[in-house]
């Protein structure tokens, strides 16, 4: 296991900056994730680490040592590809012991390793299988243990759960969280779902245009974004502009269009305040701040309810999304005027 350093790396496609000056410390057996859209540049630096692609500028380092020129097989990385590329027309445990043969183990210490990374990913018995007799996620499996087995210093995951269903995604999370745990492998995961970073890494950088907006814990994150494209992008978010000043060393009154705001923030002037849907709560006394909407829509889950309300002023209309756990009773129906209503405390402000 080893520490991985990244500084100022770069890589161009012509004019386009597919990786634009990322800079990342990432600690030796921490399990790490990469998030952001399409197109941000997190598969290119995934790449880059690996060895497939080279960067035009900056240092990536394994450990105190420089990889820049160092190519793919000597860099001892395991890498699970989003298609799995697993060999049709090998077994389960010909597909495993491959990078094992490459490294030319004597036969007897290659079974011994292949039997210990079929265990690790619960696969036993299922050795002389071909992979178009396995389902995706025992493929997935499979694709883990050949990257596992070599006892990689860094292991790279290429958004490996995009190609199963949804129950499928969530038994694997556990499996990926239990693999870590017991291999302590320093691990760096691509991906796009905000859902898989917030339940599974120890600190994730979000990215856009080739560029790191934010790191940090998942909560970190999720509750302290640092900008409002993070706000967005990790889990859902309400935003209203407005104008903010003092009323107290810690807290402003945010004028927007739809009514004041009060929050805790010590920004003044122009202002994006940031709510989450699930702080928002329809009409009551108690709360700091109410705005008024009328439902546009009810979306009716069983343990959960999404409204969204259009806010309406002259010359503003602007939509905002409530969530409600465990509804209970008659719901506000399309058409009705409410009140949304949430705490200073879950009011985010930020730079406009």
């Amino acid at each position: 296991m080893l520490s991985v350093t990244l500084r100022e790396v770069r890589k161009n496609y012509g004019a386009v900056a597919a990786v634009d000056g990322v800079s990342l410390e990432i600690a030796q057996g921490e399990f790490f994730f990469l998030l952001g859209p399409s197109g941000c540049g997190k598969t290119t630096l995934l790449r880059m680490i690996a060895g497939f692609v080279e960067p035009d500028g900056g240092e990536i380092r394994f450990g105190d040592k420089l990889m820049n020129d160092v190519p793919p097989h000597r860099r001892n990385t395991g890498m699970v590809f989003q298609n799995y590329a697993l060999w049709p027309h090998m077994s389960v445990s010909e597909n495993v012991a491959y990078g094992l043969e490459l490294r030319k183990l004597p036969a007897a210490e290659r079974k011994r390793k292949v039997g210990e990374a079929l265990e690790l990913v619960q696969m036993t018995g299922l050795e002389a299988r071909r992979p178009n007799e396995l389902s995706g996620g025992q493929q997935q499996r499979v694709a883990l243990a050949r990257a596992l087995v070599i006892q990689p210093d860094v292991l790279l995951l290429d958004e490996p759960l995009s190609n199963l269903d949804a129950k499928l995604r969530l038994e694997m999370r556990q499996e990926l969280r239990r693999i870590h745990e017991q291999t302590k492998v320093t691990t760096i995961y691509v991906t796009h779902d905000q859902k898989e970073a917030l339940s599974l890494a120890q600190r994730v950088a979000v990215m856009k245009g080739g560029r790191v907006q934010q790191v940090g814990t998942p909560r970190d994150v999720y509750i302290r974004p640092a900008n409002p494209f993070v706000m967005e992008f990790i889990g859902q978010a309400n935003l209203l502009r407005g104008r903010a000043e003092p009323l107290s060393a810690t807290e402003v009154t945010v004028d927007t269009p739809f009514g004041r705001i009060r929050a805790l923030s010590t920004l003044r002037g122009e202002v994006t305040c940031c709510i989450r849907p699930e702080a928002i709560v329809l009409g009551t006394a108690a709360s700091v701040n109410c705005l008024t909407g009328r439902v546009k829509e009810v979306t009716y889950l069983g343990d959960q309810a999404q409204l969204v309300l259009t806010l309406a002023a002259p010359g503003a209309e602007e939509e905002v999304s409530l969530l409600l756990h465990n509804p209970k009773g008659a719901l506000a129906q399309p058409g009705q005027v409410v009140q949304a209503c949430f705490e200073a405390e879950d009011v985010i402000v930020l730079p406009a």
